[in-house]
Parts: C-alpha cells; structure tokens; sequence
C-alpha cells in the first residue's frame, strides 16, 4: 500500500486529533470504515470509499476496519490479508504495519472488537451490513447519522467542533486536490474546441485526476445544460452558442475533496449576452470572498451574493425595482436558487451526512424563504474553515414557468428582455476559500475565472 510510505508526520497529526476527541468526550468511541458494495454480483465491486469520520482518525481507507478511541488512545479491529487475496490484489501490509503507520496504540483482529463494545459511542454507516453489524455488536439500534441520540449525539457535535476547522496535513490534502482539479479543468478548457460531445471532455477532464492517482469526488457535471444544476449526462453535442459548465473536483488518496465550476463557451469565445451574464456573476462571486473573515455570518456571504445579483440584472433590465427590495420577496432566487456554498473537507459538502447539524450553528434552523431554504451553511465564518464560493444564474423551466411564481414576480420581471438572453441557460463560477486569520486563501485561485483569461486559455 504506497499511502504507507507517506509523510511521516501524519501518525502525529492523527494523535493530536484523537487527543482534542478525549478531551471534548468521555465515553469510548467505535467508528466503522464501511465495507465495498457489489454491483450484478459479489466480485464485480463499487471503489470502496471508507467512511470519513473513520478516515479523519485513522487516516487510511480500510475497509471492513473498526478504531476504538478511548481517552485520546486508538486500537485498531482488522483481520489481516487472506493468503488467497494476494493472488487477486497483490501483498498487502499486515495489521500491525498499519498499526504502526496510523500510531495505534495496540491492533486486534476483528472479531475481538464484540469484548470491547460496552457504552460505546458511534455514528451510523451508510452500507446496510456494516449498519447491521454496528446494531449487533453494540446491542442497540442505532440512529441514523443525521438524527443521532445520546451519547452518539454527543459524539456528532465533538466531531464537528473538530471538523469545522482544519488543521495543517488535512489544509496540506485539501491543497493537493485543488491543485490537480485547477489542472483538470484547464484541460477541458483547452479541449473543448477539439470535442463534438460533453462525454469527450469529461474525458479530457477526469483524465488528468486519474493520472494524479486520485478519484473524482462527486460525479462530474459537464454540461451545455446548464440550468440542470446537478446534471450528470453527457451526450449532448457541443453546438456553436453553447455555453459548457464544469463542476469537477478532485479527492486525495485520503479522502480530502475538491470542488470547482467553471463555465465557458465552446467555441471559445462569449457572445455580448453571455459575457454580460458571465461578469454579474463573477461580480457576486468577488464580492463575497472580499467579504469573508473570521466573525462574518456564511448567510450574509449568501445575502450579498443575492443582491449583486438583484443589482446586476436591474442594470441589465431583467429585473424591475430596488436590489434590496427584490431580495427581500427573493425574486433573485428565479435565477439564482441555491446557497452561496457548502463546507468543503473529507466530503464534496462536509459532514452533510449528519444533516444540519453540522452545517447550521445550534439553534438555528432551515428557512422556509424560496431564496434561503437551500443554503447549506448557516454559522459565523471561523478561521481554518474551507467553504465554497458559488453564485450562479440559470434559467430553469421549471421555476420560470411555474404559475406561483409568474403570478407573484410577473410585475418584477420584464419577459420580453429576458429573452434576449436565452444563449444563457446556466452559469456558475465557483471556487475554494479557506477563512484565515486576516482574510482568505483562494485555494483555486490559479484557474482563470475572468472572460478573458478564459477565452485566452481557450485560444
């Protein structure tokens, strides 16, 4: 296993972190890695991807692994390596190597884990026979992650005081991964003009993660629909007028994700209409990572996105009236329908697995407003937090032409100049922030986001 010969450091960064564990709960800690699914039958697998709370204290993806922390110690539960894998997947480290390399304190076999189960905390896994097998060996139903009870409640928030934040190996993973996601979009810029189907540059795209020994960490979009917002097909011919958007990111070996949107225009070049749709949005997406410091609220970030964008579409003539005023009765969300962002760590959306905990600070709790209740983040901004940047405008038929909201916005939106705009059917621009002490860090800075630089790199 090649993650074995890695930076050294990182057995010390895994103490630490199950340190500052010990010292936010008491009780005894079992995280279960998962286990690979099967697809048509058993052989034919799924990639195993371990669960991320398990990879943030153990810092490897074993599977079919249990660790148990305990007073800022771990023991590790895995059996070793049949003689007959080794035949199909080669040798593999023996227990106590990964022992060794994780800083376990003592490693067992598996099946030793039951002896030690007593008034354990623990967070539910997704694959329905790990579930079953956390149920059994700790003699109670388990809640699901985003609704967990007693002491597995407790051990969700201590985790997310951990999480929320990140310390220096995971800030190091998460560069790594921005770093090759800016390479693999600029090769699906520089494709394109070359490519007769969305599939070809994914191709192009995807290839360069691969190459780097990484994975993607969600499915890719790439698409001249746009306005589909989590659109994973890819046979539409690439036609002469379409725009493309691209939201790829790459995930380290480790776990740690990446999480890019670039839009662009395949023939390299914006018509007049596009640019002016392309530059409101970069002006949003400007706006808001000049505002992001320790302190600020992640829902003004999103407020302000809201009103350069109400802003820029009066000045365009889409819209009809004051910025703040449209803002306040949301007819900003028409075009511009979901949060600003999400958290971004060892998931795509960090530890949305736990629902809103995570994301929404205690008491506070989802809005029923059409141009809030899809924002995935609501807590004061922390230094050490990555989160995303992603404003955006799409013309989605199913919110433009639904009869609730042509009635409630016909008189704030002028119909016949929205139309000159239909070579637009979806744009976001999104990038990687780290909150820092005095400001921020654009993790994905060095990816062109400027009409030009775009056109330029396309040339």
């Amino acid at each position: 296993m090649q993650l074995l010969e890695n930076n050294l450091t990182r057995s010390a960064t895994l103490k630490q972190r199950r340190e500052k564990l010990a010292q936010l709960l008491e009780h005894p800690v079992i995280l279960w890695s998962g286990a690979a699914l099967s697809r048509n039958f058993p052989a034919n697998r799924y990639p195993f991807r371990a669960s991320s709370h398990f990879l943030y204290f153990a810092g490897l993806p074993l599977e079919k692994a249990a660790i148990r922390l305990y007073q800022g110690k771990l023991e590790l539960f895995v059996d070793e390596s049949s003689p007959e894998s080794a035949l199909w997947y080669g040798q593999m480290p023996t227990r106590d190597e990964i022992a060794a390399y994780i800083g376990a304190d003592a490693a067992y076999p598996f099946s030793e884990l039951s002896v030690v189960t007593a008034e354990a905390a623990t967070i539910a896994v997704g694959d329905i026979k790990t579930y079953q097998q956390q149920c059994q060996l700790l003699q109670r139903q388990v809640a699901p992650a985003n609704a967990p009870t007693g002491i597995d409640l407790e051990l969700v928030k201590a985790i997310i005081r951990l999480r929320l934040t990140h310390d220096t190996e995971a800030l190091n993973e998460l560069k790594k991964a921005a770093s090759v996601s800016v390479k693999a979009h600029q090769a699906g810029m520089q494709a394109t003009p070359h490519s007769k189907t969305e599939a070809e540059v994914r191709g192009a795209i995807e290839s360069v993660i691969l190459a780097h020994n990484m994975q993607c960490a969600y499915g890719s979009i790439v698409t001249v629909h746009g306005e589909v917002l989590h659109n994973e097909q890819y046979d539409y011919r690439l036609e002469s007028g379409d725009l493309l958007l691209a939201d790829v990111g790459a995930e380290t070996e480790t776990g740690w994700a990446s999480d890019i949107t670039r839009t662009w225009p395949v023939t390299g070049k914006f018509s007049s209409t596009q640019r002016d749709i392309y530059d409101l949005v970069l002006a949003a997406h400007d706006a808001c990572i000049e505002k992001i410091r320790p302190g600020v609220e992640y829902q003004d970030i999103h407020l302000l996105a809201a009103y350069v964008m109400a802003s820029g579409l009066v000045d365009l003539g889409i819209l009809k009236g004051n910025p703040a005023d449209l803002v306040e009765m949301d007819a900003h969300a028409l075009f511009f329908p979901h949060g600003i962002g999400h958290l971004l760590g060892l998931d795509v959306h960090d530890m949305e697995d736990l629902g809103d905990l995570a994301g929404y600070e205690t008491g506070r709790s989802r809005s029923q407003r059409f141009g809030l209740g899809y924002l995935r983040l609501n807590r004061p901004l922390k230094a050490g937090m990555l989160v995303t940047i992603e404003p955006g405008f799409y013309q989605v038929p199913a919110i433009l032409n639904h009869p609730q909201f042509r009635a409630k916005y016909e008189q704030v939106v002028n119909w016949s100049r929205l139309a000159k705009f239909a070579d637009v059917r979806g744009i976001r621009i999104e990038d990687d922030v780290l909150v820092t002490e005095s400001g921020t860090e654009v993790l994905t800075a060095s990816l062109p986001n400027k009409a030009d630089e775009i056109e330029n790199l396309m040339a």
